[in-house]
């Protein structure tokens, strides 16, 4: 699916607010909305925040062509390159840089679909992610919201993040919803704010992650 908030850029809409993410380099969404106001489609509006973030962090990325180029640490570099193929085609865009994890958020598009890349600088490790993360406050754990009216999984998941990996941890599923966002109430709890099909009301939840309804991934 489209970030909700690169959605609601590109339509010119406010999306479903999800503030409060640790991270180093986060546009909010006034400024996306800004930013990407005359983008023509999401894959431009991911270009147009990369060259907002390349300013912010002239020392993280640079753009040679199509390709982007990510520096790692301490040393090395990790490079996505874009694809104009018909089928397979692929653009990747910088969108954010996680410093509690230091870890780089890539947003990437085929065609319609929209996801994004946790790039790990630590190891080059590359994990795939089906929407703008939120980072923990304890810089623990990562929070996804795939939900939308088509297309999505419906699914709510925390990811776990070790020194060496990130892995599905717990799922929850949000059928009968048509748009969610969530952000962290504490290293424990998500406050959820989401509507259902066929209402346009939005309500709030939040559910903490000792919750026996989140199904744990083996």
């Amino acid at each position: 699916m489209l970030s909700s908030r690169v959605f609601a850029a590109v339509l010119c809409c406010a999306p479903l607010a999800a503030p409060g993410a640790a991270c180093g380099a986060q546009l909010s969404d006034a400024e996306i909305g800004e930013i990407c106001a005359q983008a023509e489609d999401a894959a431009h509006c991911g270009r147009l925040v990369e060259a907002a973030q390349l300013k912010r962090l002239p020392n993280l990325a640079r753009r040679e062509g199509n390709a982007l180029m990510i520096s790692l640490f301490p040393s090395g570099v990790a490079t996505f390159t874009d694809s104009d193929d018909p089928v397979a085609g692929r653009s990747y865009s910088l969108w954010d840089y996680l410093d509690g994890i230091n870890a780089v958020l890539v947003y990437a598009t085929a065609g319609d679909k929209a996801s994004f890349t946790l790039l790990m600088r630590s190891n080059n490790r590359r994990y795939e992610l089906p929407t703008e993360p939120q980072l923990s406050p304890d810089r623990q754990r990562l929070a996804t919201v795939d939900v939308c009216q088509t297309h999505c999984s419906k699914e709510i998941a925390i990811w776990r993040i070790t020194p060496e990996s990130l892995r599905k941890e717990l799922v929850w599923n949000a059928g009968g919803w048509a748009d969610a966002t969530a952000k962290w109430k504490d290293a424990e709890t998500l406050a959820i704010e989401y509507s259902v099909d066929g209402s346009t009301a939005a309500g709030t939840i939040e559910r903490k992650l000792s919750d026996p309804s989140w199904k744990r991934v083996q």
